[in-house]
């Protein structure tokens, strides 16, 4: 039987250090995906903040299992100053290496679209792929394992510049997530893009994915209007895909990312404290109960799966608590 472990984005729940830990207790999960702690991103803290934390996790049995950096993230132009994020990078690697972490979250850089929102035709992607490489590069040195996460950038256009990508950046790895292809357009197909076909972006990417991300959502490409959602409420056929990941041997970490009051490109931290948890722990339920859902047992915050010979997911109807 297969251990696979749950995690979370628990800056959603609670922008400091100990909401963040107390989320996951309550939940009683192992592991954080670490992004933003009191407002900044964990690698852009001062020295003695990023101190604080770690003195802190020494005091928990919470771990990190990867860093959600905005190295070349979808707010990150191609042409911005690449001496900063090399400095980023080095950061990050010196700070991953005293938590001991073994993944860090990037992308591959904004789209470049042109006055009528529409893509450029020239992605710089010559550019693009350089500077990954050498981002990567600097990672793989370390014995660090660099992800590219599907979240509105020029890798996410479509599985066909996923793997595009894939093929210039030698070393690069996969995140999952599995809203972001649901209201994510296919760029392949004429304006106005239909959202991608996620079970069709999951099969051609899945042998590169190693870490997932659980989100589920709906857009409607006529208004271009997003809606995330509660696990297996949205359009991204999120219990399919986790059945098959499980069934076939996936053997990464699932982290919820709930984004349910956060809009496209702003962070919304002034929600009521209260709301935050409370929405981030039913999140974290609900994702449970849609793995027992497909046959597996979560106990401990973890994922217990015996491969059956055949997997036939049944309908599932949740809603939070």
């Amino acid at each position: 039987m297969r251990e696979l472990f749950l995690s979370g984005f628990a800056d959603e729940a609670a922008n400091d250090f100990e909401g963040q830990i107390e989320a996951l207790m309550t939940l009683g999960w192992k592991y954080l995906e670490a992004r933003r702690i009191n407002g900044y991103n964990i690698l852009d803290l001062d020295d003695p903040a990023f101190d604080a934390v770690c003195a802190a996790f020494e005091e928990t049995d919470i771990k990190i299992n990867c860093i959600g950096s905005t190295i070349a993230n979808s707010r990150t132009p191609v042409d911005s100053s690449f001496k900063i994020t090399m400095e980023t990078v080095r950061r990050a690697i010196v700070r991953m290496q005293r938590l001991g972490v073994p993944f860090i979250r990037i992308m591959s850089y904004a789209i470049l679209y042109d006055e009528n929102r529409r893509p450029l035709a020239d992605q710089k992607e010559k550019k693009r792929f350089e500077q990954l490489r050498k981002i990567c590069g600097a990672f793989l040195d370390a014995g660090l394992t660099p992800l590219h996460e599907n979240a509105f950038n020029y890798g996410s256009m479509s599985w066909e510049h996923t793997l595009k990508l894939l093929d210039a950046v030698p070393g690069l790895k996969l995140i999952y997530d599995t809203g972001d292809s649901g209201v994510t357009p296919d760029f392949r197909k004429p304006h106005p893009y239909p959202n991608q076909d996620c079970l069709e972006v999951w099969d051609h990417v899945k042998a590169h994915v190693v870490h997932i991300h659980i989100k589920d959502g709906c857009r409607d490409p006529a208004s271009e209007k997003i809606a995330f959602l509660y696990p297996g409420m949205g359009d991204c056929e999120l219990k399919h895909i986790l059945s098959d990941a499980v069934s076939s041997g996936y053997s990464g970490y699932f982290t919820i990312e709930p984004n349910l009051d956060i809009s496209l490109y702003e962070w919304a931290e002034n929600s009521s404290p209260e709301y935050r948890m409370k929405s981030f722990i039913d999140y974290g339920k609900i994702t449970e109960e849609l793995f027992r859902s497909i046959g597996c047992e979560v106990r401990d915050g973890a994922v217990h799966f015996q491969k059956p010979e055949t997997i036939v997911p049944p309908p599932i109807t949740i809603s939070p608590s």
